[in-house]
């Protein structure tokens, strides 16, 4: 297959998933049904764009293709009656069913995957896998579970809303609050994965996901009652994706390597979607401040990447903040991810060794993680003890899957080898 036409439907997968999904599932109320005929149309694409060529309107071709397999399946399942009649909805003028105010379809689509009816770990499970097209694998990593144990997990997921008859729209505003811990859980993962997208053979960002993830968000901000605390950690999410978004021009240098946040450009950082966010950290904080509530998981994210935001180099990062945020943050979401990034924290503040004293206590949780041995090496080669970093490293590229984060950690391997032998680097 040419370079060119496989880029064309990697690039078509990432654009038109979700939307090909969502308005096969508002079609024919059948998530796997969807999910099957829109993998199967992307099959088709593969064998037959090296020949046929790119269409002009890839996603156009992808949809028409999922739709007439959709039909012919649903034909040839004589116990699919009512879904059999809907079909022919592709040519009915009739007016179609209110599906209510927001015309969202992927937005319908993640509070349908968001059901309380389901598991919290089942909600974000499965619109990682549905809507933002994360494959199983891929899924299965940000759990920190076996591939095989979470597609199992997405299968009963899927059943359970079939069964439960679950419909596809936005919920009615009283119940939005049911719903909202869980939308917010999965855009931001959905964010995470644009971020550092994970996948040997992904790009080292997808600003597809993130740009989706922080357009959704948006929308689900605007849905949430004003003064409600659900509407406040939607808006900590908001400020939160604003505020990382606006370092990814300067987070990947032009040979494809990561560049970490103090060694980056700060000139190259979008100053527009930092006001925004500031000013979405600054309007939270104050709110809390008047009425003496606790800031919530998302606020405090935000308020630690304000601070990062609002430093003009790095050595003017208030250390001390950020320290006192993830203090607070680890006491209302006890989490071994967010030790780490307090222990990374702490090594600024104090000492490496005081922050590798904190580390050390995750090994059995964040084994399985590269992050942890990431920062474990760049914290022992600081404290000079080469040759424990280095092993470090070794594990940390072992585990990592994004080629520019794999690039940045062999570099800093290989740096430090040969600054330990005298070698030139």
């Amino acid at each position: 297959m040419a370079s060119d036409v496989a880029a064309a439907i990697a690039r078509a997968h990432r654009e038109e998933w979700a939307r090909v999904v969502a308005g096969l599932t508002r079609r024919f109320r059948d998530l796997d049904l969807a999910e099957e005929m829109a993998a199967e149309a992307f099959a088709i694409a593969v064998e037959r764009w090296p020949s046929d060529g790119v269409p002009p309107n890839p996603g156009a071709w992808i949809t028409t293709t999922a739709n007439r397999k959709a039909i012919d399946r649903l034909r040839r399942e004589a116990r699919r009656d009512e879904l059999h009649q809907e079909a022919f909805m592709l040519s009915d003028d009739s007016p179609a069913e209110d599906v209510g105010v927001v015309e969202d379809d992927r937005l319908r689509l993640i509070f349908t995957c968001c059901h309380p009816t389901l598991s919290m770990e089942a909600r974000v499970a499965l619109t990682l896998r549905i809507v933002g097209g994360l494959t199983v694998a891929e899924v299965a990593r940000a759990f920190l579970v076996q591939e095989t144990t979470m597609g199992q997990r997405l299968t009963r997921a899927k059943a359970k809303i079939a069964a439960a008859r679950i419909p596809f729209r936005v919920p009615e505003r009283e119940d939005l609050a049911a719903r909202a811990a869980g939308v917010l859980a999965v855009l931001y993962l959905i964010f995470n994965e644009g971020y550092l997208a994970s996948g040997e053979a992904s790009d080292p960002l997808r600003p597809d996901l993130t740009g989706e993830a922080i357009r959704l968000t948006r929308l689900v901000r605007g849905l949430l009652p004003t003064g409600s605390a659900e509407r406040a950690e939607a808006t900590g999410l908001l400020a939160l994706m604003l505020l990382t978004e606006a370092r990814a021009e300067a987070r990947v240098s032009a040979d494809g390597e990561l560049v970490r946040l103090d060694e980056q450009d700060r000139g190259a950082w979008d100053r527009a979607l930092i006001d925004e966010g500031l000013s979405l950290v600054h309007e939270r904080m104050d709110a809390a401040a008047r009425d003496a509530g606790a800031l919530g998981r998302y606020q405090l994210l935000s308020a630690i990447n304000a601070v990062h935001a609002s430093a003009p180099a790095p050595g003017d990062t208030d250390w001390s903040r950020i320290v006192a945020l993830y203090g607070q943050l680890e006491r209302i979401d006890p989490n071994p991810l967010i030790t780490l990034n307090r222990a990374i924290a702490v090594s600024e503040l104090a000492s490496p060794r005081v922050g590798l004293a904190l580390l050390e206590r995750l090994t059995v949780p964040l084994d399985g993680h590269h992050a942890f041995h990431a920062t474990r090496a760049e914290l022992l080669a600081r404290i000079d003890r080469p040759a424990d970093a280095i092993a470090a490293f070794d594990r940390a590229i072992a585990l990592a899957s994004n080629t520019a984060e794999v690039a940045h950690l062999i570099r800093r391997r290989d740096g430090l080898a040969a600054s330990t032998t005298g070698e030139p680097t």
